[in-house]
Parts: structure tokens; sequence; C-alpha cells
């Protein structure tokens, strides 16, 4: 066995499945692709994820975002493993992730059972997205969490409701991802094309940008919320929102005589 080879069965094949692994030696030989060298969009699209496209173009923007974990230990939650349209399939980002984040462990939530994408550093667990106790389990058992990504039922109420109670159970330093915010738009999905409604994933995303700077609001008595002590920062893209995490108390710029 040379050197090389060698080094991949030592390195590449402890984090893929026997299955994965196989794949590999057949398509490219027994190293198999070299994940540190590729991009985030590279695995991606070797996974076959739409987040790398054609149907959406997200895994630029996560890269940008969450690339400075791509060497540390820590727990990713993405809500939503997909493969519905056919039995046994999904789990294709968590894949990705997997394979970018060569120390995290990915955990993926889903409401159907979806207990055979497991792997190592690969967990799923089966429940809504807006049951607390699947939730606050998940944070027990596998947290603390660093990086969630909300790819679930994309409906404005799911999403507003997970945030509510998953957004405070993230490290201090976490990051929040809201995937295909075009359904806030959508009837037939619970949104609304009135661009001025308050029920609706854009609204919520508006309402952090407001928090964000609640320390110049006029009113004397506004009490903020955990959100807004808590959101740092609103990064919208097409269809995806990313939300970092730590303490928002800069201090107000406005002068005092000028409140209220």
């Amino acid at each position: 066995m040379s050197m090389l080879k060698s080094a991949a069965v030592k390195t590449v094949k402890p984090l893929v499945s026997d299955r994965v692994w196989q794949r590999l030696r057949r398509a490219g030989g027994d190293a198999g692709p070299a994940w540190h060298r590729m991009d985030l969009t590279e695995i991606g699209r070797h996974f076959r994820t739409d987040k790398a496209g054609p149907g959406h173009h997200y895994t630029q923007h996560y890269e940008r975002h969450f690339g400075h974990l791509r060497d540390e230990a820590f727990t990713l939650l993405e809500i939503g493993i997909g493969g519905y349209a056919r039995e046994g399939e999904g789990g294709k980002s968590l894949r990705m992730w997997k394979h970018f984040f060569a120390k995290a462990q990915i955990v993926g939530l889903d409401i159907q059972d979806k207990s055979f994408v497991e792997e190592p550093r690969i967990t799923a667990y089966q429940g809504s997205q807006v049951d607390e106790e699947v939730l606050r389990r998940i944070v027990a058992e596998r947290g603390p969490l660093k990086v969630v990504v909300d790819d679930g039922s994309h409906r404005p109420e799911h999403i507003r409701e997970t945030f509510r109670l998953l957004f405070p159970l993230i490290e201090p330093d976490g990051l929040y991802a809201i995937e295909d915010t075009q359904t806030s738009y959508w009837g037939r999905w619970g949104g609304d094309p009135d661009r001025h409604a308050t029920h609706t994933t854009m609204a919520l995303v508006k309402d952090l940008l407001d928090g964000l700077n609640y320390e110049e609001y006029p009113q004397a008595d506004y009490e903020p919320t955990y959100s807004d002590r808590h959101v740092i920062a609103v990064h919208a893209y097409h269809n995806l929102v990313i939300i970092e995490k730590g303490l928002n108390n800069e201090g107000s710029n406005t002068p005092i005589e000028k409140r209220g």
C-alpha cells in the first residue's frame, strides 16, 4: 500500500460510512477526495445537496460565516434531514457538514424517522422542530450547540417558534441560520404576500434588525427582549439569513437630553 493510500485509510476512512468509502474507492481510487482541500461548495456538490446549487446557493455564504470553525470541535444542529420523495433517502447536507468540519458532531432533527443516516459523527433525532422537550433533549445530550441551521418545515409559524425556543439555548457566540425565507411571502406555506405582515419569517428578521438598535429607542421604559440583548449581527442573503449571537450592549449614542 502506498504512503498516500495508507494516509487515506487512516484519515478519510474513519470519517465516512463504509458505503461512502467503497464508493470513493471505486470513483477515485483508494485515497478518495482530499476533503481538507475542498471548499464547502465543492463538498456540497460531491454529496449533491441543493445548498450548493442549482436549487440554492447557500454554501458560499456558509463558508464565509462558518469557515473559522472548520478545524474546531463543536456541535452543529440541522433541522430537516431531507429525502422525502423516496424512502431511505436524506442526509446529504449532514454529510456535507461532517466532511467540511472534520472535528464537529453533526446532529439532524426531522419529523420523520431518519435514523438510517446515522454514522460516525452524525446523529439523528425524530420530532417536531417546535417541540420544546425535543429541542432541550438535543441540547442536553449533544450540546452545547455552536451552529443551528433551520432547513425544516419552512413555515413561518414554525421558524419563529423554533427561533424563540432554540436561540437562547445555543452557545454565547453561536450562529443561527434560517433557510428558504422565500416562503415568508407564500400564503400556501403560512406566509403573506403583504410585505408588512407581522407574522412572517421576514417580519422576525426585521424585528431583529430593529433590536440591534434597542439602546437607541426613545421609550425610557422599553424592556429589551432576549434577542434584543443577544443578537449582534443579522446577515441577509437571497432566501437565507444568518444571525450572530453575542452581547448587544455597546451603549447608546443618543444624548440623554434628546431621549423621550
